[in-house]
């Protein structure tokens, strides 16, 4: 990974059909309540999944400065969104789990039982993680894990995103992209069995394979610190057919849509998608200019697993600070893999947004 850095999950995509309802239920549960930016525009350049239209959508980037990477709340704004058709379960094609950070997980589980019902037992992982699951009131899975590190504390006992669990057909297929691509080198474990930490969600009593990867090395990056270490795990049904939870669906169709990775020098990351066999499908920025997002301009590509599964990669390059005083930094013009000092994170705590 010498000519491209990948600094982390800067967020994880969740389609909803309230916004502002979805938004509000995830700032009250888990924290993440500071506005990277927000716009009401048209998606121009994911027509391949969107049904070869533009669509226009309401979005969001949020984060919990304790640590983590964000979520991408999004709502499709003229088209209805269509929910899923079934009930996803363990192991389904896709990200079917979001993991969370949490430096106290059985406290956090109370704060949550306090307000709100869909919460899992304590288990641990085969790893010994401490961890346990909540449901949404959409149907999706958060799993929260203990993770000790904490980037600035904001009197929460948990961060943002962790990592995901992603089904797959076959795991030696996808693994090379996220070992050899993505720079999750580190099997922390690979078992087979019926589960314990699964028996919250629907199909937790099967038998799955599953593996956790982590990346060995520090990431390095602007934001790099903010978004601390993650896993990736990718479950494998071995009683049963997995379904693909976005089939027939759009992109930013209520559930997970994509996990988004922040990275640097995006065409010599392309050079190495394509030597693995994961061209871009979609590529904003083929002139190499800069693609407008409001508040910040960079370039945005997509590739997809061996099962479809989206992964979205940005590198960003203007960020607005500060709207007033007006204060942007251009990023092609920094040692990009500088991190930001922590002046600048308390600065965007200015965004929070209050209930």
């Amino acid at each position: 990974m010498e000519d491209y850095l990948i600094s982390g999950i800067q967020q994880m995509g969740i389609g909803c059909e309230n916004f502002q309802e979805a938004w509000k239920w995830y700032i009250e549960m888990f924290h993440m309540n500071v506005r990277v930016l927000e716009d009401d525009t048209v998606a121009e350049r994911m027509l391949p999944y969107t049904g070869g239209k533009a669509q226009k959508r309401h979005a969001c980037i949020a984060l919990n400065l304790e640590g983590g990477g964000g979520f991408e709340i999004w709502q499709y704004s003229e088209r209805k969104p269509m929910p899923k058709t079934f009930d996803v379960a363990v192991g389904d094609l896709g990200i079917f789990v979001t993991k969370i950070k949490s430096y106290d997980v059985p406290g956090f589980r109370n704060e949550l039982l306090a307000k709100y019902d869909q919460v899992g037992q304590l288990h641990l992982m085969p790893n010994g993680t401490l961890s346990f699951v909540v449901k949404d009131p959409w149907g999706n899975y958060f799993q929260v894990v203990e993770d000790l590190d904490v980037f600035i504390f904001q009197k929460h006992l948990n961060g943002g995103v962790a990592g995901g669990m992603i089904g797959c057909t076959d795991i030696d297929k996808s693994l090379p992209l996220y070992r050899d691509l993505l720079g999750y080198d580190e099997v922390k474990y690979d078992k087979t069995g019926v589960f314990e930490d699964f028996d919250f969600m629907l199909g937790g009593e099967q038998r799955y394979r599953r593996v956790l990867l982590r990346h060995t090395g520090l990431r390095e990056g602007a934001f790099a610190p903010l978004y601390g270490r993650s896993t990736i795990e990718l479950v494998q049904a071995l009683d049963r057919q997995p379904r693909k939870i976005y089939e027939g669906r759009y992109w930013g169709d209520p559930g997970f849509i994509q996990i988004c990775f922040d990275v640097t020098h995006m065409r010599n990351l392309e050079k190495r998608c394509n030597e693995l066999g994961y061209p871009f499908t979609v590529d904003s920025c083929k002139d190499d200019g800069h693609f407008d997002m409001g508040e910040a301009s960079g370039h945005f590509a997509y590739i997809e697993d061996p099962d479809g599964t989206l992964i979205e990669l940005v590198e960003a390059h203007k960020l607005t600070i500060m709207k007033h005083p007006h204060i942007t930094i251009n990023m092609l013009k920094r040692n990009r893999k500088k991190p930001f000092p922590k002046f600048f994170f308390r600065l965007m705590a200015l965004n929070k947004v209050r209930l």
